[in-house]
């Protein structure tokens, strides 16, 4: 996608280096744009756990990479044993993003059966497919889900179709062209008025650091709004469609995204609006039903509630929201029940929420 009118995705091999992998840090946007360089397993999982990656694709392509820094590293004698030691280490940074352990056991998977000589090449390649694959598959999600905006635009005379998104879905939290994001870049491109709200979604401020900044970069209308506007903008009728995506979803339906989700699920059910989730099929969880229950809930550090960020004389900076000693607990995800999802976009079409539905468009993953 675009950064002032040039080409990125948001990680990719370092083109004078094949040992750096290079990665957006987006700990620093909108307010700087930097560019990190990773060499080694640790680094890479730092950055996933701490941030400087963020969303289902893209930490599943980062893992892919790290296992790569792996193979990098492992000695010919206990080859298969440390990468076996680096998986673990990636795999427990961020534990509900699925696309995280897929990526993981897809390079597992294929440098066990791979002859010595050709380890390094081969977990190379596969890094690069993980990430390719990503790219593709969100950009047929925007082939796909750019139906639903146009018949909207059809309905409302192409008056702008109001769209209303949570967290970052966009190119930031997939290698590129993003899930919830790539309909509207694809209705933008095609000359589809379209506007979107862009809850700010606390306590990272995903939207309105990232989703705002890459929307602006794609000259995409839009407005941030506070978390809490949501239901409002439905109840006047402001928003006539929610895009969200997911780190998780079972094949039954359940979506689990960043928290507050079910929130604007919530609202949308009781005043009628489309509420879709659109993902990639690396971000399903083929094993279980009840995600509400099943679907590992990251708590993460109480002090990204507690602090904010923000620019203030030209350095960034964090200041404390809360009465010093007042507690804080930071659930990073919430769960939507099927029912409350009116639809899934992925790379093979859009389907119901529902085990059927999915199972209709992957008919490979019936169990039995």
């Amino acid at each position: 996608m675009n950064v002032n009118g040039a080409h990125f995705r948001t990680i990719w091999l370092h083109p004078d280096d094949t040992a750096v992998i290079q990665i957006i840090d987006q700990r620093h946007l909108p307010h700087q744009f930097i560019i990190e360089n990773l060499t080694t397993v640790a680094e890479m999982a730092r950055a996933i756990r701490d941030m400087h990656v963020r969303g289902a694709g893209l930490i599943g392509a980062a893992a892919g990479f790290g296992m790569y820094l792996a193979a990098l590293a492992a000695p010919r004698d206990g080859f298969l044993a440390h990468t076996l030691t680096a998986a673990q280490e990636l795999k427990a940074t961020r534990p509900t993003a699925v696309n995280l352990a897929w990526a993981v056991a897809r390079q597992l998977k294929v440098l066990d059966g791979a002859p010595p000589e050709q380890r390094i090449q081969t977990a190379l390649n596969t890094a690069q497919a993980i990430a390719d694959e990503d790219a593709d598959f969100c950009r047929r999600i925007g082939e796909h889900g750019v139906s639903l905006l146009a018949d909207i635009s059809r309905r409302k005379n192409g008056e702008p179709v109001n769209i209303l998104t949570h967290c970052n879905a966009g190119w930031l939290a997939f290698v590129d062209h993003g899930s919830a994001t790539a309909p509207i870049y694809v209705a933008h491109d095609q000359g589809i008025a379209v506007h979107v709200w862009v809850d700010e979604t606390r306590p990272r401020n995903q939207g309105a650091r990232l989703t705002a900044w890459e929307l602006g970069q794609h000259g995409v209308p839009h407005t941030v709004i506070a978390d809490n506007a949501g239901g409002h903008l439905m109840q006047r009728g402001l928003v006539d469609i929610v895009l969200t995506g997911t780190d998780r979803t079972t094949y039954t339906g359940d979506v689990g995204n960043k928290i507050g989700t079910y929130l604007k699920a919530l609202a949308a059910h009781d005043n009628d609006v489309p509420f879709y989730t659109a993902l990639p099929s690396s971000s399903f969880d083929w094993q279980i039903e009840d995600g509400v229950r099943q679907i590992p809930v990251e708590q993460r550090d109480a002090a990204e509630v507690r602090m904010i960020q923000g620019l203030h004389d030209g350095e960034i900076k964090q200041v404390l929201l809360t009465p010093p000693d007042s507690p804080a607990v930071n659930y990073a995800f919430d769960v939507t029940p099927s029912r409350l999802v009116t639809g899934l976009i992925t790379e093979r079409g859009i389907c119901p929420a529902s085990a059927e539905g999915v199972l209709g468009l992957f008919p490979e993953k019936r169990k039995g």
